[in-house]
C-alpha cells in the first residue's frame, strides 16, 4: 500500500481534469460519510439534547418553510 506521502506526490502530478475528478469523488465520499454519521447520531439519540435545546430556544417562534428561511438570509447565531 502507498504511504500518504506517495499518494500526495501522485496527486500533485495529476493533470487538472483528473485532479478535479478526484476532488469531486473525495467530496462526494466526505458528504456520504457525514450523512451516515448524522443518521447514526440521530438514531442513537446523540442529537436529542441539541434538538431539545433548539426547540426550547425557538419556542413561540413562527415556523418558516426552509426555502423561505434561506431566501431571507436570516441565519441563527452559532450554537
Amino acid at each position: 500500500m502507498s504511504t500518504l506521502a506517495e499518494i500526495e506526490e501522485a496527486v500533485a502530478k495529476l493533470p487538472t481534469e483528473q485532479f478535479s475528478e478526484l476532488l469531486r469523488k473525495m467530496q462526494e465520499r466526505d458528504a456520504e460519510t457525514w450523512d451516515r454519521e448524522m443518521e447514526e447520531d440521530a438514531k442513537s439519540g446523540r442529537l436529542d439534547a441539541l434538538h431539545a435545546r433548539l426547540e426550547q430556544e425557538n419556542a413561540g417562534e413562527p415556523e418558516v418553510p426552509l426555502d423561505d428561511f434561506l431566501d431571507q438570509g436570516k441565519f441563527p447565531q452559532a450554537l
